[in-house]
């Protein structure tokens, strides 16, 4: 039975997109969970008075080193003299990945770990549903104001008594979507009606992304960072001399940044992030600096939980930072952490069968019952020292069994479904192998496929792969600790894919045996039968399947760019050893070429003797004419063939140098940052000015009258954007004052790339619709094409804009 190429595409096309779900589904592991939050609500500690008033302020993308590195002392002075001799703790939160902003407001407010599978929702953040510390404030009564990142509004609507949100997509401002939040500080500092004040700014994380960490603009955002600090910090110190209670300052980050200002992976400065907790309740530090401790992101949630006096999230897996509470008695010490272990024990419960196997939860129920033993010395009114001896020791037993639930309970959330995973990739790759054996040209229309229903071969192979199979199946879902996806399915669900798998594998060996066998007939014509499949296209195919592979290495996620630096080179080479064959060697090697050549020129006579064509004599000089024209233009075509191999490798090498690119040479100095410097900023203007003309020329050839004059203003309009933020300058700008901060130029910008698109999708329309005009088709793809091309322009950093020239 043979399948018409649309019936071939489209079934392979459902078979991939079954396989990339299963996958999928395994690579995104659920996440531990407790029963949801609407239950009973869980014990909270009661006992202490909680704090007069709390505010965190979260500083998006604050590295590690921006506080307790050089730059924290030039730049964040009051900060780092807080940090030294005030009542404060500091520690290095370390955030797990994906570190982008959503996920990690949902590690610090529930204490769990988000998934990959955030990252996706992460542009339109739902709703909040899981416990957390938000949540329970505002159950328990607590007045929560908050200022900063919408995505806090999303995650948690209707819980902010009053709010302002901004908008993270506009990266390049710098400065108004910082004024926002802080324009609200003298007013709410005064009133007395809030419990929890949230600040989340994002003016740190824009820079980053648009100049990088060592951008001379950095300094002076984190200079007004620890003004903001230095205000709340006597506000709040100001308050306590009015009231009894003690007031909590928390400055923390999100994510921080790697070399390149981007955020999202694994590096140091993307995970390690500051954390300070500043209160008149702490002891005045004293003696040598040391370096700060490194606690997990998902700590704070306890912790600010117990400091709130609300109950502990259910789906938290932090620990509670002992030295923020350690000013309490040992009673109330070991009775946090008793509460922190209870809820982590009970978590362990819930999603692990073999839960009281667990180190962690042997080492809880110990502590535990040493803690009863200190309970009844206690209330006997043993006040000795064998009392505060076994304190001491319930309590360093209680943070070990912390530390290893804690650990347990991570673990189960970066761990992978492998099972699942593998079906997956099997249907992926035997269906991308399937297409590759059918399909002799893509997109052809010769292509077919022959469905082996009658040998009984094939009725014997599948058989016995499906028992095989079946037969792992059933090992796999009867010995697996943990249960995963695809056993929890049905047994016919999963009797169906085991025979999908074994006629894929059945269909390839077949495809397999039948290009061997037409490999073996004898061949009829030699000289124009030849093989499908050059040397370039055997390289091209094996490189992109060694770069698949590749990927399969962490490292390689994050230097991928070298694979494909290599691939290129060496595919310029095998281009350039190919041309030289065709234009040299194959001339004076290949007999048959020049045979075959003087047999149609003799066909070519007799026809025109047979047809009695007289050609003059005149038209002799003409056709001679012709011909030596023709002779150059080949030869000049030849030249530039021979020719481009090497301008890209030249262009390759050049683009090598313009940036720095991968987390392992991103600090090394490159052309792109000697044009960025303060120094070279006359330089990149040239530059640049140069780039958006060439690109005018290039791309306004085949464009409307209309078009061209849009983009012309539009270019001029991507060239006042960065000389507005300051990146490049006018010829008649002297002085180092900004036209404005970019939004304008940016909006206008903006409009003319719509108007050109709108423009050449009308022209398509109109082609397709109206009137099959291929020149009004041609014109209107062309515009297409401009309006992307203003686009990338705009987004490009300065010194990136002869990369569209190229």
């Amino acid at each position: 039975m043979r399948l018409r190429p649309g019936v071939l595409a489209a079934g392979c096309l459902l078979l991939q997109a079954m396989g990339v779900a299963i996958f999928l589904r395994g690579f995104f592991p659920m996440a531990v969970r407790a029963r949801p939050r609407g239950g009973p609500p869980g014990d909270g500690p009661a006992e202490p008075a909680p704090p007069g008033s709390v505010v965190l302020v979260l500083i998006d993308a604050l590295r590690e080193d921006f506080v307790f590195g050089p730059k924290g002392k030039q730049f964040m002075p009051y900060a780092t003299q807080v940090i030294e001799k005030g009542t404060s703790y500091s520690f290095v939160a370390e955030a797990k990945p994906p570190t982008v902003t959503m996920p990690r407001i949902k590690a610090l407010m529930t204490g769990s770990i988000p998934g990959f599978i955030d990252v996706v929702v992460n542009l339109n953040s739902p709703a909040l549903l899981d416990d957390n510390l938000i949540w329970q404030a505002k159950t328990a009564g607590k007045r929560i104001i908050f200022y900063g990142d919408d995505t806090w509004v999303k995650l948690f609507p209707k819980h902010f008594v009053e709010y302002d949100g901004t908008t993270s997509f506009f990266v390049s401002d710098f400065t108004e979507v910082d004024d926002n939040v802080t324009r609200h500080l003298d007013r709410v500092l005064k009133r007395e009606d809030w419990d929890l004040l949230i600040l989340h700014y994002l003016g740190l994380d824009h820079i980053g992304h648009v100049t990088g960490p060592n951008s001379p603009l950095v300094g002076p955002k984190l200079r007004e960072m620890d003004n903001i600090l230095k205000k709340i910090h006597i506000s709040l110190l100001s308050k306590e001399g009015e009231a009894s209670l003690p007031s909590l300052l928390v400055v923390c980050g999100d994510h921080g940044m790697s070399e390149t200002g981007s955020h999202g992976g694994s590096s140091e400065g993307e995970v390690h992030t500051p954390l300070l907790f500043i209160s008149s309740a702490f002891e005045k530090r004293s003696g040598p600096l040391t370096q700060p401790e490194l606690v997990q992101q998902t700590d704070l949630a306890s912790t600010l939980a117990v400091g709130l006096g609300l109950p502990i999230s259910r789906n938290s897996v932090g620990t509670l930072i002992l030295p923020v509470v350690g000013g309490k008695t040992m009673r109330e010490q070991l009775r946090f952490l008793h509460l922190n272990g209870f809820q982590l024990s009970r978590l362990l419960e819930e999603n692990t069968p073999a839960y009281e196997k667990d180190p962690g939860y042997e080492q809880f129920k110990i502590a535990e019952k040493s803690h009863g033993n200190w309970i009844k010395l206690y209330l006997e009114g043993n006040n000795s020292e064998i009392l505060m001896n076994l304190g001491k020791k319930v309590l360093k037993q209680y943070l070990e069994a912390l530390k290893t639930l804690s650990a347990s309970l991570s673990k189960q959330v970066a761990q992978y479904d492998m099972y699942s995973m593998m079906v997956g990739t099997v249907i992926v790759m035997e269906v991308l192998l399937l297409l590759l054996l059918s399909v002799p040209k893509a997109l052809s229309s010769r292509a077919e496929f022959e469905v082996p229903l009658s040998p009984s071969l094939f009725s014997l192979l599948f058989y016995l792969m499906c028992l095989a199979l079946c037969a792992v199946h059933v090992i796999v879902c009867t010995s697996a600790e943990s249960l995963c996806y695809f056993c929890s399915m049905s047994w016919l669900t999963a009797l169906g894919v085991m025979m999908l798998i074994s006629a894929l594998m059945c269909g390839i060996l077949s495809a397999i045996g039948k290009i061997l066998e037409n490999s073996r007939l004898p061949v009829k014509n030699p000289v124009v039968s030849s093989s499908s499949w050059s040397e370039v296209d055997v390289l091209m195919l094996a490189g992109t399947i060694g770069h698949v592979l590749s990927l399969g290495a962490s490292s390689f996620i994050e230097e991928e760019h070298q694979t494909w630096y290599f691939l290129i080179n060496t595919l310029c080479l095998a281009l350039c050893q190919e041309l030289c064959r065709n234009h040299f060697l194959l001339k004076e090697c290949d007999p048959q070429h020049g045979i075959s050549l003087k047999q149609n020129f003799d066909g070519i006579r007799e026809a025109s003797d047979c047809k009695n064509i007289d050609v003059p004599a005149s038209g002799n000089s003409k056709l001679d004419k012709v011909a030596s024209s023709a002779e150059f233009i080949k030869g000049s075509d030849k030249w530039i063939s021979l020719a481009s191999p090497w301008i890209i490798l030249i262009c390759c090498r050049l683009l090598r140098s313009l940036n720095q690119t991968g987390v392992q040479w991103a600090h090394r100095p490159d052309f792109g940052h000697w044009l960025t410097s303060s120094e070279r900023k006359s330089e990149l203007s040239f530059l640049a000015a140069v780039s958006l003309v060439m690109i005018f020329f290039l791309v306004q050839r085949r464009c409307s009258l209309v078009s061209k004059i849009a983009m012309a203003l539009g270019l001029l309009g991507v060239y006042s954007y960065r000389a507005a933020i300051g990146n490049v300058v006018f010829p008649w700008q002297h002085d180092s004052k900004d036209i404005s901060k970019g939004i304008t130029e940016a909006r206008f910008v903006y409009v003319f790339v719509l108007g050109i698109v709108f423009t050449g999708t009308k022209d398509l329309l109109k082609s397709q619709v109206i009137s099959a005009d291929s020149s009004v088709k041609s014109t209107g793809l062309w515009e297409v094409y401009s309006g992307l091309v203003l686009l990338a322009a705009l987004l490009f950093r300065p010194h990136n804009l002869p990369v569209l020239v190229s």
